[in-house]
C-alpha cells in the first residue's frame, strides 16, 4: 500500500530537484567557436544565446560579395548550432549528476 504522506513528500523533492536544475542551467554557460575562431557564440545552458562574436577580420575580410556574407553567416550559425549542443551535453551532465545514476528513458540513462 502507497503511503499518502511520503507521496507529499516525494513531490516536495521533485519540485526542489526541478528548481535546483533551473538554478543550474541558467548558471551554466558553454561556448562554442567556428571558422577557426572566426565566430564564437556563448549560450546558457537553457539555450539562450549570450553573446555572439564576429572576430573583425572576419569582417574586413568582406569584399562586399554576396558568398562572403553568406560564408558569415554559415559560420554563425555553425557556432550557434555547437553551442547548443554543449549545452545540450552540459544539461545531460547536470541532470544525471543530480539524479545519481537513476536510468530514465529520455535522459541517456
Amino acid at each position: 500500500m502507497i503511503n499518502p504522506l511520503k507521496i507529499s513528500e516525494m513531490l516536495s523533492q521533485a519540485s526542489q530537484m526541478q528548481e535546483e536544475v533551473q538554478r543550474k542551467l541558467g548558471e551554466t554557460v558553454v561556448e562554442a567557436s567556428s571558422g577557426g575562431g572566426a565566430v564564437t557564440a556563448t549560450m546558457n545552458g537553457k539555450k539562450e544565446l549570450l553573446k555572439i562574436r564576429i572576430d573583425p577580420s572576419a569582417v574586413t575580410s568582406l569584399s562586399g560579395g554576396q558568398a562572403d556574407v553568406e560564408m558569415l553567416e554559415d559560420l554563425i550559425v555553425g557556432a550557434v548550432n555547437e553551442a547548443g549542443r554543449k549545452a545540450d551535453e552540459a544539461i545531460k551532465s547536470s541532470v544525471q549528476g543530480m539524479l545519481g545514476g537513476l536510468k530514465i528513458p529520455g535522459l541517456g540513462g
